[in-house]
C-alpha cells in the first residue's frame, strides 16, 4: 500500500487541504539541491532576519566546523509556518524547521512533525536539562514533538524619568499601582488629544490572549472546553475597558495611529510616548539599538515582573513565556543528522552562543556562569526567574489556537471601542469558539481511526 508523504492527507485538517493545492507551484520554488561532497547536507530553515538571522548563521557556522560528516545549509523563509507545512504536503519538506512555540499542537495534530523520544533518549535529553516551561511547550499528547531554540519571558519595562516627572518614585507593584501612575502620567495638550500615556493594555497588543491569566482566568479546560467567560477574563476585559472609559476610545485609537513602528526610533516606549508596557526580554535589543540614551550616560528604564490585583497577591510574578522551535517534519531526508545539529543547538556551546548573539537567556536549566555575568541586559536573570514562575503562562497547546486567539483580539477591540460589554464579547468568543473545538476535535478522532486502520493493513506484496 502506498502512503502519501503525508498520510494524514486523506481526512486532513483544513488548512492541509488548502496547502496542498499549492503543492505543486511551490515546490518548484524551493528543492533540495544536489552536492557532491561527500557531506550529509541537512536543509534548515529559519525565520530570521537581521540581527537575530546573524546570530544563526553564526551558530550554524560553528556546528559546520565542528565536525566534517554534516553540513547544515541555512535558509531564510518567511511565513515559515505555513510554508513548512506546504512543504511536507508536497513531500520535499526541510531536515529542520524553527517554527514558533504555538505551532507544535497543529502541526502534531497533522502529523506535520515526528516525535523526538527516541533521539532525545539517545542523546541524553529530558526534561532536567531545560527550564521545565521550554520542554513543556514542545510536549503535547506524550510526545516530545520539538526543541527550544532561544525562550523568552515577559515583564513590565518602565521609563523611570517619566515616573519621576509625575512624582512616582518606584514602579508599580499592583494592578491597581499601576492604573494610578498611569493616570498621573498620562497628558493632554488644550484641545484634550492625549501626547503621552503612563500604560495602555493594548500597548503594544501582542499579547491579547493572555490578559485573562493576570487575573486568575483560564481559556479552556486543557482538553475539549473553552473557557472564554471564566471570571478571570471577565475581570481582566473590565480592565482593558476602563482605560476606554477613562480617556475615550477615539481618544486613545489617535494615540496609538500616531506611534512609531516598533523596530524603529520612533517606537512609543522609546520615544518617550509610553511610560510602561509588557514587553519580552528581547526589548534590551532595540532601546540600545534605537535609543541609546536610555542606556547613557545614566540608565532610564528599569523592568519589573508585572503588577498583579491587589487581591489576588497569588499571581505575582505571572509572565508570558514563549520560544521559537526546532522540529524534523514529517518526510524529512535525513532525520538523524537533522537532530544531531538539534542537539548541538541544546548543548551548552550552541544554546549560549545563539541565546547570547540574540542577546536573550538560554533554554537550558544549567549554563556557563559567565554567560549571564556578562550579558549586556541588566535584568537579564530577572527574564529567568519569571520563567520558573509557578504563574507563568503559556498558549493553549490546541490546533485551532490561531482562530481561539484571533477571536479574544477581535473581542477585546470590541471592548475598547465601547462596542460591547466584556460579558457579551467574551459570551460571543464563547459561542463561537467551542463548536469550532468540538468539530475539530471530531475530525482529530476520525483522523486517527484512519491512521490506526492503515497501519493495520498489509503493505502491497506482503502475502506473494
Amino acid at each position: 500500500m502506498k502512503r502519501s508523504p503525508l498520510p494524514l492527507n486523506r481526512l486532513g485538517l483544513p488548512m492541509i487541504a488548502v496547502l496542498i493545492i499549492a503543492t505543486a507551484i511551490y515546490s518548484e520554488m524551493i528543492a533540495h539541491p544536489t552536492y557532491h561532497d561527500g557531506k550529509i547536507h541537512v536543509i534548515y530553515w529559519e525565520k530570521w532576519t537581521d540581527f537575530e538571522g546573524d546570530a544563526i548563521r553564526k551558530t550554524v557556522e560553528a556546528f559546520n566546523r565542528s565536525q566534517n560528516r554534516i553540513h547544515v545549509d541555512l535558509l531564510t523563509v518567511s511565513g515559515i509556518e505555513n510554508k513548512t507545512l506546504l512543504a511536507i504536503a508536497g513531500g520535499d519538506p526541510p531536515d529542520v524547521a524553527g517554527l514558533y512555540g504555538p505551532n507544535v499542537a497543529q502541526y502534531a495534530d497533522d502529523n506535520a512533525i515526528i516525535p523526538l523520544d527516541s533521539y532525545c533518549k539517545r542523546y541524553g535529553l529530558d526534561r532536567n536539562h531545560f527550564i521545565p516551561v521550554f520542554w513543556d511547550m514542545g510536549h503535547y499528547h506524550g510526545h516530545q514533538y520539538a526543541l527550544p531554540s532561544t525562550p523568552a519571558t515577559t515583564a513590565l519595562h518602565y521609563n523611570m524619568a517619566m515616573l519621576l516627572a509625575a512624582g512616582i518614585t518606584h514602579p508599580p507593584k499592583t494592578i491597581e499601582e499601576l492604573d494610578a501612575d498611569a493616570a498621573k502620567i498620562t497628558t493632554r495638550d488644550a484641545n484634550g488629544n492625549i501626547q503621552k500615556v503612563g500604560f495602555l493594555p493594548t500597548e503594544p497588543g501582542w499579547w491579547n490572549w493572555a490578559w485573562g491569566y493576570f487575573f486568575g482566568g483560564k481559556l479552556w479546560n486543557g482538553s475539549d472546553k473553552i473557557t472564554a467567560t471564566d471570571p478571570g477574563n471577565i475581570r481582566a476585559y473590565q480592565w482593558i475597558q476602563s482605560y476606554s472609559q477613562k480617556y475615550g476610545p477615539g481618544n486613545l485609537q489617535s494615540f496609538r495611529s500616531g506611534l512609531g513602528t516598533f523596530s524603529s526610533p520612533q517606537n512609543g516606549f522609546l520615544d518617550g510616548k509610553v511610560a510602561m508596557e509588557l514587553q519580552g526580554v528581547w526589548m534590551y535589543n532595540f532601546i540600545s539599538r534605537f535609543a541609546p540614551q536610555m542606556e547613557k550616560p545614566k540608565r532610564i528604564w528599569g523592568v519589573v515582573p508585572f503588577p498583579y490585583p491587589a487581591d489576588r497577591p497569588d499571581l505575582a510574578n505571572t509572565s508570558v513565556a514563549d520560544e521559537d522551535v526546532l522540529v524534523i517534519p514529517h518526510g524529512a531526508k535525513h532525520p538523524n543528522a537533522a537532530f544531531a545539529f538539534i542537539r548541538f543547538i541544546e548543548s551548552r556551546k550552541g544554546s549560549e552562543m545563539l541565546c547570547g548573539l540574540q542577546r536573550k537567556f538560554s533554554p537550558l536549566r544549567h549554563v556557563d556562569p559567565q554567560f549571564y555575568a556578562t550579558h549586556p541586559n541588566p535584568y537579564i536573570k530577572l527574564f529567568v526567574r519569571l520563567a520558573y514562575s509557578k504563574n507563568v503562562i503559556t498558549p493553549p497547546k490546541m490546533g485551532i489556537w490561531p482562530e481561539y486567539s484571533s477571536a479574544l483580539s477581535n473581542a477585546i477591540d470590541e471592548v475598547t471601542l465601547m462596542e460591547k460589554t466584556p460579558e457579551q464579547a467574551l459570551e460571543e468568543v464563547q459561542k463561537e469558539m467551542q463548536p469550532k473545538l468540538d468539530e475539530y476535535l471530531r475530525r482529530l478522532h476520525l483522523r486517527q481511526q484512519v491512521m490506526h486502520e492503515d497501519q493495520t493493513l498489509p503493505t502491497q506484496g506482503a502475502n506473494q
